[in-house]
């Protein structure tokens, strides 16, 4: 597929997608926002992908929605443009999404980093919420996941004032899971997407589903949830090629059946 606003570019077993809206800084209006969840559904079915990379660049993330659409919309106009339901796509994800985020990530751009499952930064990247200076309030998610991450008090601080946070702090708060120069982003990004994609897909599938399900749901349950993934992975083939190469002594092949 061919797109206006991304780039997309396959490394099997890995696939790297960049915004490319550079003179709006990146800019999440509805077309990017459509075209992201697009690409994002395709490499999920696509079997020669394991993990996926999704980068702005080195001078900017995403620095926020996209203030013109939105200044004179209505609730009604949003709700009919879908653009919620677009980034909501992008959580549905089942591979792993590794956020390499470069410059700003504000708004709906910090957002979006959020809703991937991990991040690398370089020493540039500045994480905010400032929506709060608009009139308005994070609404993709924004509040939620930065009080999951940070804690209440400081994601409290960072909404209601509406003030950024350097690599140096998103990392300390545990925003950011390692910080890089900006010219080895995206080779430390693609490197531990590598890494993921070599291990069983089924395995890292269901892994990152049960970790999600730890933010929805009370501890039994979600511990029930878990076992039930650990008893259905003991069917996979990978988990026979898996045991059965380490009792060999040997490199696994997994295949994802």
């Amino acid at each position: 597929m061919s797109y206006e606003c991304l780039e997309v570019a396959k490394e099997p077993p890995i696939a790297t997608v960049t915004l490319n809206r550079p003179k709006q800084l990146n800019a999440l209006g509805l077309a990017l926002a459509k075209e992201i969840a697009e690409a994002m559904e395709a490499l999920d079915i696509d079997p020669e992908v394991r993990a996926i990379v999704l980068t702005g660049g080195e001078k900017v993330f995403a620095a926020g929605a996209d203030i013109k659409e939105m200044a004179e919309a209505t609730p009604f106009d949003e709700r009919v443009r879908t653009r919620m339901v677009f980034r909501d796509r992008l959580n549905r994800i089942s591979k792993p999404i590794i956020a390499a985020v470069s410059g700003y990530a504000l708004g709906a751009g910090c957002e979006m980093a959020m809703s991937c499952d991990i991040i690398v930064a370089s020493e540039t990247a500045r994480f905010g919420q400032p929506e709060v200076n608009l009139g308005i309030i994070p609404g993709s998610g924004g509040t939620q996941r930065l009080a999951r991450a940070v804690g209440k008090y400081r994601a409290m601080e960072i909404v209601l004032t509406g003030e950024f946070l350097n690599a140096s702090e998103a990392h300390r708060l545990g925003l950011v899971n390692k910080i890089v120069p900006v010219e080895l982003l995206l080779e430390e990004a693609k490197g531990l997407a590598k890494k993921i994609a070599a291990k069983p897909p089924l395995a890292i599938k269901l892994a990152k589903e049960a970790i999600l399900k730890s933010f929805n749901t009370p501890l039994d349950e979600g511990i029930d949830f878990e076992r039930k993934c650990f008893y259905l992975l003991l069917a996979s083939e990978d988990k026979q090629e898996g045991m059965r190469a380490f009792l060999e002594k040997r490199r696994a092949e997994f295949k994802g059946k």
